[in-house]
């Protein structure tokens, strides 16, 4: 019985209609909480028999860290690093921390997230609200000693309002700098809707300034990505890709927020009374799923994948996991997909993972990724080729 899906959600969602980011604030807290309980191994015992799995066939070991499962939390849940002891007890293989910057700010002004029920979607706004990267790093350092996380914890990295863009690439390298330590990967977000100018960072030149005062700081040889947005060009898609390799970036992140309103079913939002197409910010969910797919798709095939990807948006179910796995995505995440479907969740993808397995008479998850072109998948991949080089 799913406790959250039966009265938590319908209370909060619908009796309540509590607003989201206070739902969220208490989240964290809690989580928080839990995270700090060290001492009690029975309430973290108690976390881990209904929520996690452990199965060899889930494993996986990517550029140098092991994942015991490939199922991770997206960044923008845990802004400022404070959830990351209990993450592992939740059932996540990996965890991303972040978005980050390295000038302390409070976002854009509330309202600033918004639930779109009838589409299973979540508009937001926030703007990159965080503590910056200097008490980031302190709380890092300080719960290191405290415990050593026991799945591959992340850390996103954004440019600060205040910072002019011409000057983000030294804006990336001072959070760096101050977190490199601290984190297992790293990844570039360029692609976040809600910073003024962010996704002009996305261009060719203006990415490549950046990766490379990263990657000539990172003398530890830390895993870095790039998070992409999902309406970018197929060209411009192409263009990250080489960087990507370029750089020799751990991989990609396939995909960020849409700012796309096409195929919404919502039409007011009741706390604003504007429809979405009103409202700035940028949508994840259910409308993001086959975006984000397509795109994960494109990447496998243009570099025949060679680069890692870790595919997110619309993951609600099994079968949204596997589809991700099997267009090329090494690793998945979820953030508004365990919102609306409760911490069971992520069990359950797993199980249903472990299931696609044994249909597809497969020993590890490692060997679906990528699967549909091996199974038919030559006519989508034609299909984009010629898109490709039609558009190029």
């Amino acid at each position: 019985m799913d406790i959250y899906q039966i009265a938590i959600r319908p209370v909060l969602f619908d009796l309540l209609k509590a607003d989201p980011e206070w739902s969220h604030h208490q989240a964290i807290n809690i989580l928080s909480w839990l995270s700090h309980q060290t001492g009690n191994s029975r309430l973290h015992r108690l976390l881990e028999n209904s929520l996690c799995l452990q199965n060899h066939r889930l494993e996986q070991n990517l550029f140098g860290l092991h994942f015991p499962n490939p199922v991770g939390l997206a960044a923008g849940f845990d802004k400022d690093g404070v959830t990351s002891g209990i993450l592992s007890s939740l059932g996540f293989g990996f965890a991303e921390l972040g978005t980050v910057t390295f000038v302390a700010q409070p976002g854009n002004p509330r309202p600033r997230l918004f639930r779109l029920l009838s589409d299973q979607a979540v508009l937001n706004r926030m703007g990159f609200n965080n503590s910056g990267a200097a008490a980031m790093a302190a709380r890092l350092a300080q719960e290191k000693q405290m415990f050593t996380s026991s799945i591959p914890i992340g850390i996103n990295l954004g440019k600060s309002k205040v910072t002019p863009l011409e000057a983000a690439a030294e804006d990336y390298l001072s959070s760096f700098r101050l977190l490199k330590d601290l984190g297992d990967y790293f990844v570039v977000n360029v692609s976040s809707p809600n910073t003024p100018g962010l996704r002009s960072l996305q261009d060719a030149s203006m990415l490549s300034s950046i990766l490379d005062v990263l990657q000539t700081e990172n003398n530890s040889q830390k895993p870095i990505f790039v998070k992409i947005a999902p309406d970018l060009e197929w060209e411009a898609i192409a263009d990250i890709i080489k960087l990507a390799q370029t750089y020799q970036l751990a991989g990609i992140i396939a995909t960020n927020t849409t700012i796309s309103r096409e195929g919404l079913k919502t039409q007011v939002i009741e706390k604003t009374g504007k429809s979405p197409e009103q409202e700035a910010g940028g949508i994840s969910g259910a409308p993001l799923r086959d975006r984000s797919t397509e795109i994960i798709r494109f990447i496998w095939q243009q570099t025949q994948g060679q680069i890692p990807i870790i595919g997110v948006g619309g993951i609600f179910s099994p079968d949204d996991a596997w589809a991700k796995i099997t267009a090329g995505a090494s690793l998945i995440q979820v953030y508004t997909g365990w919102i609306y479907e409760g911490p069971m969740m992520v069990r359950r993808i797993l199980e249903g993972l472990l299931t696609k397995l044994e249909q597809n008479s497969l020993n590890s998850i490692s060997e679906a990724v990528g699967l549909e072109f091996n199974q038919g998948g030559r006519q989508r991949e034609v299909g984009v080729e010629a898109f490709s080089e039609q558009n190029f």
